[in-house]
């Protein structure tokens, strides 16, 4: 698997270094430590259309430390097997200014000692790659990075900016939130499309890991992608396989939108068998069928969009589709989305209840119905 190379002599600009931060934390020969590591990853370079990189602070261990009083409990957001997450406070750049919140993962001691064959460091490394160079509004921003004992050690902290409403996991399926109201579903789909897209089609990037719980919420609940540590090239401008192979991880934007309708996890193992994966019970209830708001997000109640919704679950289905070749370009999607949701803002008197078709009854006597897009819907991702 090919990874992101940041530092590279490639991406200098006209003899310069595209991160100068950076530059003079080599001077203090805290950062080495990063440089070798990365370099033992892969003999690629970074992707090839990446565009100037934005500068990263370098804090110290102990400003971070104070930033979370002393990595405080109380102040952990979010934990995985490689590190813990936490809510901080750190001075602005220019020390001017009210503090900023942000997020500061920590990574676990072990992590460190079995790096070479920990797959969790390498998508740390990975992303500190990644976000180091790359700024996108639909996009995680990273703010800084800090090692802890000095040269032999890669960055075991990084600080990220803060997301006010967690993540889109959070809000669709646990009950401690209230469900999320059509009109914020319908600004965090396309928002997280132009994320893809401009990964896809805009650096040729192919993220691995499109998921609810990578696509965090500002405090507008505006969509921003994080977890970039499966993330790899994809093949170059010209290169015969290139549609195929960034058409091919659209699919998990497909299963997204299905989970966004539904408000239902993909998998969920406490429900019935008929109904334990998402994509099957789906199919049951294509989107032109009289059956299909069987499927929708009882939350929702009939404030929403019929006809947006059907459509939504028409381009879900075109991006399942099981050949890659057939599915869309990220860029179309962002397209048929605005329009779509064009649509539904003009038409908003457009509700369940005005479809006299899609009563209760009729959906509970009609029959599992096809069409020719769900027919061709695949389970598992090629």
């Amino acid at each position: 698997m090919k990874t992101f190379q940041y530092f590279k002599d490639k991406f200098r600009s006209k003899g310069k270094r595209s991160a100068p931060e950076l530059t003079e934390e080599r001077k203090s020969e805290e950062y080495s430590g990063l440089d070798r590591t990365t370099k033992s990853l892969s003999s690629e370079s970074f992707p090839r259309s990446i565009p100037k990189a934005h500068n990263l602070r370098v804090f110290s261990f102990s400003e971070l430390r104070r930033a979370t009083r002393d990595f405080d409990p109380l102040l952990a957001i979010g934990r995985s097997s490689f590190e813990d997450v936490y809510k901080g406070t750190i001075k602005p750049a220019d020390a001017k200014g009210e503090p900023l919140v942000v997020a500061i993962k920590k990574l676990h001691k072990d992590s460190i000692f079995s790096f070479h064959i920990h797959l969790g460091t390498k998508e740390w490394l990975a992303e500190v790659q990644f976000l180091g160079v790359v700024e996108h509004p639909n996009l995680i921003k990273l703010i800084g990075h800090c090692a802890v004992n000095g040269k032999r050690e890669i960055p075991r902290l990084l600080v990220y900016e803060f997301m006010q409403n967690k993540s889109l996991d959070y809000h669709l399926f646990q009950s401690a939130f209230p469900p999320l109201p059509w009109k914020t579903r319908l600004q965090i789909i396309p928002g997280a499309a132009q994320g893809l897209a401009y990964l896809h089609e805009g650096l040729a990037v192919i993220y691995r890991d499109f998921k609810p719980s990578n696509v965090l919420l500002d405090d507008k609940f505006n969509p921003k992608l994080s977890g970039f540590g499966l993330a790899t090239e994809g093949p170059m401008a010209g290169d015969t396989h290139v549609s195929t192979d960034l058409k091919s991880h659209i699919w998990g934007f497909g299963v997204v939108l299905y989970e966004i309708l539904s408000g239902r996890r993909s998998i969920d193992r406490e429900l019935p068998q008929a109904k334990e994966l998402l994509l099957h019970w789906v199919k049951r209830s294509p989107a032109g069928s009289k059956k299909f708001i069987s499927i929708m997000d009882p939350g929702l109640g009939n404030q929403y969009s019929i006809g947006a919704a059907r459509e939504i679950a028409r381009l879900a289905d075109a991006g399942l589709l099981t050949s890659p070749e057939g599915r869309p370009k990220m860029s179309e999607v962002v397209e048929r989305l605005k329009q779509i949701i064009q649509v539904s803002e003009e038409g908003s008197a457009d509700k369940m209840e005005s479809h006299p078709e899609a009563s209760e009854s009729e959906i509970k006597a009609g029959e599992p119905e096809t069409n020719s897009n769900t027919a061709e819907i695949m389970t598992p991702d090629p």
